[in-house]
């Protein structure tokens, strides 16, 4: 009778389960699921500690985001519960009390919680989130994983999952541990001087009892050791699936500077290199060794892969060797400091090479310690964090456009432990959107990025550390100043699919450094050159091999630095005061002086775009060469100048564009070699430029963009005309299409027309026609030539297009041609004046 009354009760709740063949059918992104979808919560909202209250908070953090969970796999919930202290002072015991992250501000200061003079910050002290907070034992927070794992699955029908999190500094909960029994293990300073638990720090000798050391810690414990032990006693007992190392953690030391290590602002110093990488890696050695079977996440530091390694010794490489590891998303730091270039920069370059295919995108929708909710207020409810970064992706080996297999929310309650549902009513239909128009091809610029490069230079060179910290650097200050990059590459997995996939880059131009004499990679790029491929090299050209420097037409004389006057065949940017004709070119920040200048200047094929001179000595900073037989290939070569300076803060400073040229600028000027204008206009060179990407999905192009100053005026052209933005009314100038668009921004193109000028507007009808799934209309056409860019499986016999005509479609109606296949897959209909629509 027993076992009958359980069958009964399984079979029940098998059937309130919700119908997930329906979910499977009607709930999907076209193929674009995510494998998982993060929530990440402190335990503040959990304001009493009730079991039924508990459940009930459970039930609605799913329900909040019922309407984004049904588009995943796997649901997680990464709990924020403390700052990491509740695993090292774990003792195994149910009934120990637990301190948890209650409290807004910094409570490991020297003013007690609640406390201080009113004219202290937030950083300077902590207040209780409540008035009365609850108290939680550890086996309370058994209690809360196992509620949300069985309240998800009730809500959303799927695999919940629960992780723990592990931060480095003093910003969540107090700890005793790593503030008074253990600052040994303290090193880094981004949050004051020896703030930050050090990833290979050694214990002291601790005669207390610890759920992984009953006796005491011995003397001389690798920290990787203590905490993979306590680790895996804490996440097995408290029910955990998966622990987060927060920032920075296991990347070095300094996550937020760019500084550290090896790198002191002032020089590198290549003898501490090898050491330190040999203590990030025994880092994980030892904690793998006590915890090898939970799977780790990690945030990672703020900035990128070439610089990470070059200034701290961090080794992605070797990192990645973990396979039960997720890598590092997106910085959320973007939404503090407006430094988009360095979080685009960041996510590609450590994307470039994956421990497998999966990697994740992180969102700021809340901070539960700092009285901010980003999407409320640093976002002001614009999207621009949302689209830019969903609109990168990455090829791997295979030639496959790879986009997030993970989304997080960071986090889904504020400071005071409340869940607005104004968040993820505003948040979810951005962020489905932007996965309904992920890249499903390379965009028009590609990143090749030097993944191994950078990791074999550093320790087989003496002298190039300078070159590696470099190269992102510029690309970061290139994103910044209007560069439309989105896709990126390792150089491996492109010498792969150039070989499997001729042609796989025909539409695009690839960005690359100057690659090593005689290797495989220098041999593949001249090939691509030489194919009728496009590119553009930037970087010191010091180690090439002949063969590249002839395709470059390029020879290195003696290094200068300093200022320099800088002249250009670009008109560049509208203004009415101009960029200053300066620049400075510091080596220790540029990868070395400019010694770079055209060989033969009597070339017919190359064109010098911008020189500089210093007293009477003059550089060559930029140029071109094409040649007949390259069958339309192309290469633009540019030394570049970061444009930046250390001056004692976290990250380098931009050079004052009012005063100095911005070096990264000419990255957007040169691509005007290749047809493509992205210009601006704006009053001075004070006004901020605009970061923006330009991306391919289902045939279309979508521009992404952000307007840190909404009274600029865009200023677009590509090879196939002016880009019309869906929804858009755009004025004509000499053939580009001007936008004024607002702070963030999002549309789709799948029309371009070459036309010198007019008002034209691009605007979607409604089907009205059985069998039509989309229609649109141009107008404002004089003799003019539309370019259209339809899905990827509309042919020319399922293609519509009528001139001058309309409901109900049976007059006007013409035939389109293929185009070019130079310019990808798309229709052609010449000499159209009035108006054109296109349906299929």
């Amino acid at each position: 009778m027993i076992i009958r009354l359980l069958l009964l009760f399984v079979f029940l709740q098998i059937l309130s389960l919700p119908d997930l063949s329906a979910q499977n059918t009607l709930g999907t992104l076209r193929g674009k699921n995510f494998n998982n979808v993060t929530l990440e919560a402190s335990l503040k909202p959990f304001k009493k500690n009730d079991k039924a209250y508990i459940r009930e908070v459970a039930k609605e953090m799913f329900l909040q985001w019922h309407a984004l969970l049904r588009h995943a796999d796997t649901v997680s919930v990464m709990l924020w519960t403390s700052d990491g202290s509740e695993i090292l002072d774990y003792k195994g015991v149910p009934s120990q009390p637990m301190e948890w992250a209650r409290y807004m501000g910094n409570p490991n200061t020297e003013h007690e919680v609640n406390s201080g003079p009113k004219e202290l910050s937030i950083h300077e002290r902590a207040y209780l989130y409540l008035e009365n907070p609850p108290k939680f034992t550890y086996g309370d927070l058994k209690f809360i994983v196992q509620a949300l794992k069985e309240e998800g699955l009730k809500v959303t029908g799927k695999p919940i999952r629960v992780g723990e999190t592990f931060d480095p500094g003093p910003e969540f909960a107090k700890s005793d541990f790593k503030y008074k029994k253990h600052r040994e293990i303290l090193g880094g300073s981004a949050m004051g001087h020896n703030t930050m638990v050090s990833c290979y720090s050694v214990l002291n000798a601790d005669s207390e009892s610890y759920a992984g050391f009953p006796k005491g810690i011995p003397a001389n414990t690798p920290f990787g050791t203590f905490l993979g032990r306590q680790s895996k006693h804490f996440l097995k007992d408290m029910g955990f699936d998966f622990l987060w190392l927060s920032n920075g953690f296991g990347y070095g030391v300094e996550g937020w500077s760019s500084t550290g290590a090896i790198f002191n602002g002032k020089g590198f110093d290549q003898a501490k290199l090898a050491a330190t990488k040999d203590k990030i890696a025994g880092f994980w050695r030892y904690f793998r060794a006590e915890c090898p079977d939970i799977q780790i996440q990690t945030r990672g530091t703020n900035l990128s892969a070439g610089a990470d390694l070059a200034r701290d010794g961090v080794d992605l490489r070797s990192i990645y060797k973990d396979k039960n590891m997720l890598p590092p998303p997106n910085s959320p730091w973007a939404a503090l400091d407006g430094d988009f270039g360095l979080e685009m920069v960041g996510y590609m370059s450590r994307m470039a090479e994956l421990p497998d295919e999966r990697y994740l995108f992180r969102y700021y929708t809340h901070d539960p310690w700092w009285l901010n909710s980003p999407w409320l207020d640093r976002y002001g409810r614009e999207p621009h964090d949302i689209y830019l970064p969903m609109s990168v992706a990455r090829i791997n080996k295979k030639g496959e456009v790879k986009i997030p297999s993970h989304l997080s929310f960071l986090s889904i309650d504020d400071s005071y432990g409340n869940m607005p549902t104004q968040v993820p009513d505003e948040v979810t239909p951005h962020i489905l959107k932007a996965r309904y128009d992920a890249p499903t091809a390379p965009g028009p610029l590609v990143w090749v990025y030097p993944f191994d490069e950078y990791h074999d230079w550093a320790y087989r060179y003496k002298d190039r550390l300078p070159e590696i910290y470099y190269g992102d650097w510029l690309i970061r200050q290139a994103i910044n100043n209007g560069f439309p990059l989105n896709t990126v590459i390792s150089t491996g997995s492109f010498q792969n699919v150039v070989k499997d996939k001729p042609g796989f880059f025909k539409e695009s131009v690839l960005v690359s450094i100057v690659p090593d004499a005689g290797s495989t990679l220098e041999k593949e790029l001249i090939s691509f050159v030489k194919g009728g491929g496009k590119m553009i090299v930037y970087g010191p050209a010091g180690h090439a091999g002949p063969a590249f420097l002839e395709l470059l037409n390029l020879k290195n004389t003696s290094a200068l630095e300093g200022d320099f006057s800088i002249t250009s065949s670009y008109p560049g940017d509208k203004m009415a005061t101009k960029y200053p004709d300066i620049i400075h070119h510091s080596a220790l920040f540029s990868g070395g002086g400019i010694a770079t200048q055209v060989a033969k200047t009597d070339d017919k094929g190359t064109k010098i775009l911008a020189q500089m001179t210093q007293s009477g000595n003059s550089r060559d900073a930029v140029w071109s060469r094409a040649l007949p037989e390259w069958q339309g290939g192309k290469v633009v070569y540019l030394r570049g100048t970061n444009s930046s300076k250390f001056n004692g803060g976290k990250l380098l400073n931009p050079d004052d564009p009012s005063k100095l040229f911005t070096g990264p600028l000419l990255m957007r000027y040169v691509l005007s070699e290749f047809g493509i204008n992205c210009l601006i206009e704006k009053e001075n060179p004070a006004v901020k430029n605009p970061v923006l990407t330009v991306s391919r999905s289902n045939n279309a192009f979508f521009f992404s963009g952000y307007n840190p100053n909404s009274t600029i005026t865009n200023h677009f052209k590509l090879p196939q005309g002016a880009p019309l933005l869906l929804g858009l009314e755009t004025k004509l100038d000499k053939g580009n299409s001007v936008y004024t668009l607002p702070t963030s921004w999002n549309r789709e193109c799948r029309m371009f027309v070459e036309q010198a000028d007019g008002i034209v507007s691009y605007k979607e009808l409604h089907s009205g026609e059985k069998g039509i799934d989309k229609r649109c209309q141009v107008t404002g056409l004089n003799n003019a030539t539309v370019r259209i860019y339809p899905p990827d499986h509309i042919t020319e016999q399922t293609l519509n297009a009528y001139v001058n005509a309309g409901y109900p479609w049976k007059k006007g109606r013409i035939s389109v041609k293929k185009g070019d296949e130079k310019l990808g897959k798309h229709f052609v209909v010449e000499n159209v004046t009035g108006s054109l629509t296109v349906s299929w």
